[in-house]
C-alpha cells in the first residue's frame, strides 16, 4: 500500500509522513506549531525495511529546529528539516490574501477498498473529475485527499501528518499536463499556519514553472475550514509513472 507511481518503491508522501511523524514525536510539546517540513527526495526509497533517526539542531523559548534522517542499510534515503514555532497572539490587523475557492468536500457512501493508502478526488483533469459542473479556471487542479490507514501500526495519523502527506502531491497537482505527469518530484515544501482539522486535506494549484526539464510548483493547502498554509515542490523531468497497481 506504501508503494508510490514511479516503480517498486515507497511513495514520497509515504516518506514525507514518517520525517513529519518522527520530527513531530521528537518535539512533544503540543504548544509549538509545526510551521515548516522540507522533505528531500534525493533517491528511491526502497520497499524494505528502513529507520528513521531525529536530531534537535535549535531548542530556544519560541522554537525548535529538528532534522530527521530516513535509512535503509545504514545509508539515507531521504532527510527532513521540520521547524517548530511556538504559538501566541494573534496581532491586530487584516492582510491581503488570494481567496481560495474549493470543490465541496466529497460524500463517501461506497466505502474506502482496503488496499487503497489514501483516497484523492481531483478536478481539473481527465484523470479524475467527479463533478463536471463545478465551475473553475481552465487548467486549474484541486484535490481533496483522504488517508484511510495508519502510518504506523496501531498509531493515529496526527494532524500534522495528514499535512505531511498532502505537501508531496504538490508536485503532481502542479506539474500535470497536457501528456500526463512527466515530472518526479525532487523534494517539497510545507508551510502551516495552523494544523487541518478533520480528516480531509484539499490543495488547490497556484504556479507552474518549468525550463531544460526543471519543474517549480506551488499550491495552497486547506482544509473544510479554510487555507491552512500552501506547499512548493521541485521536480526533475521524468516519464513513466503509472499509479501503482491494487494488491
Amino acid at each position: 500500500m506504501a508503494r508510490g507511481g514511479w516503480g517498486p518503491s515507497i511513495s514520497g508522501h509515504v516518506v514525507g509522513a514518517l520525517l513529519g511523524w518522527a520530527a513531530e514525536r521528537t518535539v512533544g510539546d503540543p504548544q509549538l506549531q509545526p510551521a515548516r517540513l522540507t522533505v528531500d527526495l534525493p533517491r528511491p526509497t526502497a520497499l524494505e525495511p528502513l529507520e528513521v533517526h531525529t536530531r534537535v539542531h535549535h531548542d530556544r523559548k519560541r522554537l525548535r529546529l529538528v532534522e530527521a534522517v530516513l535509512t535503509q542499510d545504514g545509508s539515507p534515503v531521504a532527510r527532513g528539516s521540520a521547524l517548530f514555532l511556538r504559538r501566541g497572539p494573534q496581532p491586530d490587523g487584516d492582510v491581503w490574501s488570494q481567496p481560495v475557492q474549493m470543490p465541496p468536500v466529497p460524500l463517501e457512501t461506497d466505502g474506502a477498498p482496503s488496499t487503497l493508502f489514501m483516497r484523492t478526488y481531483g478536478w481539473g483533469s481527465e484523470v479524475q473529475n467527479p463533478d463536471p459542473d463545478w465551475p473553475r479556471e481552465p487548467g486549474r487542479k484541486y484535490t481533496w485527499l483522504h488517508e484511510t490507514r495508519s502510518l504506523v501500526g496501531g498509531e493515529p495519523l496526527t494532524a500534522f501528518t495528514r499535512a505531511a502527506m498532502a505537501g508531496d502531491i504538490t508536485a503532481s497537482l502542479a506539474n500535470w499536463g497536457t501528456s500526463g505527469l512527466q515530472f518526479i518530484n525532487a523534494d517539497y515544501t510545507v508551510i502551516l499556519s495552523r494544523l487541518p482539522e478533520g480528516p480531509h486535506v484539499g490543495l488547490a494549484s497556484l504556479t507552474h514553472s518549468s525550463h531544460d526539464g526543471v519543474a517549480t510548483g506551488s499550491a495552497v493547502l486547506v482544509d473544510p475550514r479554510g487555507p491552512i498554509g500552501s506547499a512548493v515542490s521541485v521536480a526533475i523531468a521524468h516519464s513513466g509513472f503509472r499509479p501503482p497497481p491494487a494488491v
